[in-house]
């Protein structure tokens, strides 16, 4: 998952601040006329001693300051509050029995309190929810009934521990919310126009005509893997964009060569966040390179050296982000083990049996599945006697390719000027951009359909809307993810993972320990941006106060804190990519027409060997003085020998 970097869309998923949660507020004594206006916003839920903020807003007084208090009269905070604004306390902690909280002001105008109360809980009641919920999906494969079990478990708690409030909760806060969200909405519309735009090519023909026309090029399922895979590699632009198209369009070629659909699901989602994770043009890339210059701006206010502070503000966080893709072990294993996979023909864990229950004619998916898209009975089939042309399905596809490139670059220079690529690429709202590509590509494929006379109009917007239907399924997924999010959010679970995992640490193991604590953190949140940005400005500090930016003012050092800048990216990709409430997970699934949980599972194996290798070789080894080259060497070798002797050979025919 991922948000735009703008301050409310962050604030909503949980970092700097449980401020936008509604609080629980009693009403305050009534005060004199004149006396100052005050209002707190504060957190759903308090973790005991877990860290929380809270909003207060005054629209009048003079020489106005402002103090936190706990049930017993211990001062939490004080400070000055500007007049006619708004002002953050964080960093707030709350023990057992300070609750409620007492905020008062003091101006020359007068006084006013406001009493802030709220359910209070030990921190690990914050894992519950995700942690049953994927739990839950695993062992008995309904994802839906699971997913929407954790939002109510989390409801239950913001409610104080009432059944039935919480089963209201799981709608109005978290529910409605996420579809509510434009940048979730955004998706939303997007994949059903993407899911519009492949039921008209289904039926104009469009499908069928690109098997029969790769057919004499992809002739083996190997073949069809590799073909699946430099499609990924190639729409390096965008994740979403990758997963659906990718997935769209080559599940008709690799059903045909009996290819499982969770195979297909793997590939599609092994080349989309890791190929946008380090591709210099992508629409990650201004939010990567945001967060690491505000991670290199604090670093350097809060250093006593002069001259390394000098070094670290004056940095280009371009430079640094070039200088830390070497370091992406994940994501680039990731790829490099996609790659053996496909050459080897060899599978191990669950995904050997799905693959070779599909050789054998088993089955492209496994007999009471729950696919995210019907692809049997969506009645997208094409009628018979109409023409085969492959074109019918390139057109549209590359129109949307285009389109949104196009979209990339102007909308980004209309918001950053004139600036290079890269920079007008990171400028750009991605998600106009997709909604542009997609809305072209049902235009275009409705076109070509009615003007070659091989659909009539209505037929054409029988097959979009045959289109929509399909993916009904994958939309409840995605939004019961999404809500899911939200709990975490709201309960602040990785505000309490990055607290406990927080320690003393010696400077060569913050890279390895970085890059588990963005994969715990992002694997129960669903949500590899939001992880990015609570950790990238705590580990930037972290790492140059341990001594680890020793060398980087003179250019003769620094590899520490350029390894530690990649963990947090790479852990975050980690966790997004195995965790069933991700985004990108459930979108791969839908692409693909698969069962969600059996994606999940048939991935797992791979990631987490994957990440072993990085982990030992990368963010251990090059800490240490391994150079990362060697470090790619030997991952490479780990990864090769388990397909050789761990994975098992796949029949290439029945």
């Amino acid at each position: 998952m991922r948000i735009r970097p703008d301050a409310s869309r962050r604030a909503r998923l949980g970092f700097a601040a449980l401020a936008l949660a509604a609080p629980a507020q009693l009403p305050s004594p009534a005060l004199a006329q004149d006396a100052p206006h005050l209002s707190v916003e504060g957190p759903a839920v308090v973790l005991a001693n877990v860290s929380f903020s809270l909003t207060l807003r005054t629209e009048d007084g003079e020489n106005a300051r402002y103090s936190v208090r706990s049930a017993g009269g211990r001062e939490l905070a004080s400070g000055e509050l500007p007049i006619r604004t708004e002002t953050s306390v964080d960093g707030l902690r709350a023990g057992r029995g300070d609750l409620p909280l007492t905020v008062r002001i003091d101006s020359d105008q007068g006084s006013a309190s406001e009493t802030v109360a709220a359910p209070q809980f030990p921190g690990w009641i914050s894992l519950l929810p995700p942690l049953i919920a994927i739990a839950l999906a695993l062992i008995f494969r309904h994802v839906v009934v699971s997913l929407f079990f954790g939002i109510w478990l989390g409801g239950f708690f913001i409610a104080g521990l009432d059944p039935l409030a919480g089963l209201g909760r799981s709608v109005d806060t978290f529910i409605v919310p996420s579809l509510a969200d434009a940048d979730n909405a955004s998706i939303l519309i997007f994949s059903a126009l993407l899911s519009a735009m492949v039921g008209v090519i289904s039926r104009s023909g469009g499908t069928r005509g690109i098997v029969e026309a790769v057919r004499p090029l992809a002739t083996t399922p190997r073949r069809a893997q590799l073909a699946t895979f430099f499609a990924g590699v190639g729409i390096f632009f965008d994740d979403y964009a990758n997963t659906l198209i990718v997935g769209n369009t080559f599940r008709p070629i690799t059903d045909k060569l009996k290819v499982s659909r969770e195979k297909l699901a793997y590939l599609v989602d092994s080349t989309a966040a890791p190929v946008v994770t380090i591709a210099f043009v992508s629409t990650w890339v201004g939010f990567e390179i945001s967060l690491i210059r505000d991670g290199l701006r604090i670093a350097a206010e809060q250093t006593p050296d002069p001259a390394l502070a000098s070094a670290l503000a004056a940095a280009s966080p371009f430079t640094v982000f070039l200088s830390s893709i070497p370091f992406l072990f994940y994501p680039i294993l990731a790829l490099l083990m996609v790659a053996l996979v496909i050459f080897t023909q060899r599978d191990f864990g669950p995904m050997h049996g799905a693959e070779v229950r599909a050789r054998t004619g088993g089955g492209v998916f496994r007999p009471g599945s729950q696919l995210m898209v019907n692809s049997e009975e969506t009645g997208l089939d094409a009628p018979e006697g109409i023409p085969l042309r492959w074109y019918n399905a390139a057109i549209p596809v590359f129109t949307v390719v285009v389109v949104v490139l196009l979209g990339l670059y102007f909308d980004g220079r209309s918001a950053a000027g004139p600036a290079s690529l890269w920079d007008t690429f990171g400028a750009a709202d991605p998600f106009k951009a997709i909604l542009w590509g997609s809305l072209a590509g049902c235009l275009v494929a409705i076109a070509l359909a009615t003007t070659q006379r091989i659909l009539s109009l209505s037929q054409a917007l029988d097959g979009w809307l045959a289109g929509i239907r399909a993916m009904t399924m994958g939309f409840v997924i995605l939004t019961l993810a999404w809500s899911l999010g939200e709990v975490t959010s709201q309960l602040a679970t990785a505000q309490y993972l990055t607290q406990i995992l927080d320690g003393n640490l010696a400077p060569e193991l913050v890279p390895v320990l970085t890059f588990a604590t963005a994969a715990v953190v992002s694997f129960c949140t669903g949500t590899s941006w939001a992880t990015m940005s609570i950790l990238l400005p705590l580990v930037v500090p972290l790492i140059v106060a341990l001594g680890g930016a020793s060398g980087f003012e003179t250019g003769a050092g620094g590899e520490l804190l350029v390894s530690s800048i990649s963990a947090v990216l790479a852990g975050s990709i980690f966790g997004d990519h195995c965790s069933p409430i991700s985004d990108t997970t459930v979108l791969s699934s839908m692409a693909s027409a698969c069962d969600h949980m059996d994606h999940v599972r048939t991935q797992l194996p791979y990631a987490l060997i994957v990440a072993a290798v990085a982990m030992l070789f990368g963010h251990i080894g090059t800490s240490y003085g391994l150079p990362p080259w060697v470090a790619y060497v030997l991952g490479v070798g780990v990864l090769l020998a388990a397909m050789r002797f761990v994975g098992r050979p796949v029949p290439a025919r029945a």
